[in-house]
C-alpha cells in the first residue's frame, strides 16, 4: 500500500524546504523504504533546490516536445508509460523523483491525457511512499493524475495573508482531499509559539493546524539546496500526526 502525501501553500511560504525536511526525516525513519517526489510546482523548485537541471518533464510527452526511441510495435499507452518511467531520476539511495513540468487542460480531446494519468498511477503504486509538492493548491495536481490523498499539508508562515490563502488553497483543494486528512502547518514560528492573532484566524476559518515548524534564519541566507537540520527535527517530531498508521506512526 502506498502512502500519499501533498504538500501546497503560498510561494514563499517555505513549501520546498518543508518538502525535502519531511524527505529527510522520513528516509532516516525508513531507509528501506522507496520515496517518489513529485514536483508538480511551476517554478520546479523542488528539483532545484537537490541542485537538478530539469530538461524533460512529463508535459513534454503531450507536447511532443520528449524526444525518445521506441519500437514501432508499441502502443501509444506503452509509449507514455515507457517514457514517464525514463524520466524517473534517482536522487539517493530509494529517493526518487519526476517532474511534471506546465500544467495542461485535462479532458481535453487529446488521449494522451488518459495514458499519462494511467502510467503516473502504476507509478505510484510502485513506491512505498509519494510525496507531491503542489503549485498552490491541488487542482494541478489532479490534472496530472487522479489518486486519492492520504494527508495534505498546506504549509503558511506566520503572516495574516499566508493564513487567508491557507483557507482559499483549503476551500479550493477539499474536493480533491476528501478521502484523507488536509490541514495546515504552521511555518517559520519564532520563540516556538504562534502569535495569538493567528492563532485566532486559523480557528476563524476552521483551519485545523497540524503542527508548526521554528523559524531557521540560516534559511534567509542559503539557496535552497541546502538542508535545515531545524526542520528536519522539527517534521520528525510532528510525523505522528500525518496519518502514517502503516509506516508505525
Amino acid at each position: 500500500m502506498t502512502i500519499t502525501i501533498a504538500v501546497t501553500g503560498k510561494s514563499g511560504s517555505g513549501k520546498t524546504t518543508v518538502v525535502k525536511s519531511l524527505v529527510n526525516a522520513l528516509h532516516a525513519h525508513y531507509p528501506e523504504k522507496s520515496v517518489l517526489l513529485v514536483d508538480n510546482d511551476l517554478s520546479c523548485e523542488l528539483a532545484n533546490a537537490f541542485g537538478i537541471e530539469i530538461k524533460k518533464n512529463i508535459n513534454s510527452i503531450r507536447i511532443g516536445k520528449y524526444s525518445y526511441h521506441h519500437s514501432e510495435r508499441m502502443q501509444k499507452h506503452e509509449v507514455v508509460e515507457w517514457a514517464i518511467n525514463d524520466m524517473v531520476l534517482n536522487l539517493y539511495d530509494e529517493i526518487d523523483l519526476v517532474v511534471a513540468g506546465a500544467p495542461f487542460t485535462k479532458g481535453c480531446t487529446c488521449v494522451t491525457d488518459q495514458f499519462i494519468d494511467d502510467a503516473m498511477v502504476d507509478l505510484i503504486k510502485s513506491y512505498d511512499i509519494v510525496i507531491f509538492d503542489c503549485e498552490y493548491d491541488l487542482e494541478y495536481l489532479h490534472k496530472l493524475v487522479d489518486y486519492p490523498l492520504d494527508t495534505t499539508l498546506i504549509i503558511a508562515d506566520t503572516s495574516v495573508s499566508s493564513v487567508y490563502s491557507a483557507s482559499k488553497i483549503k476551500e479550493s483543494s477539499m474536493r480533491f482531499a476528501a478521502q484523507g486528512q488536509i490541514g495546515v502547518i504552521i511555518n517559520k514560528v519564532k520563540d516556538n509559539r504562534v502569535p495569538d492573532n493567528i492563532a485566532a484566524l486559523l480557528i476563524e476559518n476552521d483551519i485545523k493546524m497540524i503542527g508548526m515548524l521554528p523559524y531557521d534564519k540560516d534559511l534567509e541566507f542559503q539557496n535552497l539546496m541546502r538542508d535545515s537540520e531545524i526542520l528536519t527535527q522539527a517534521v520528525d517530531e510532528l510525523m505522528f500526526r500525518l496519518n502514517l498508521s502503516i509506516l508505525g506512526y
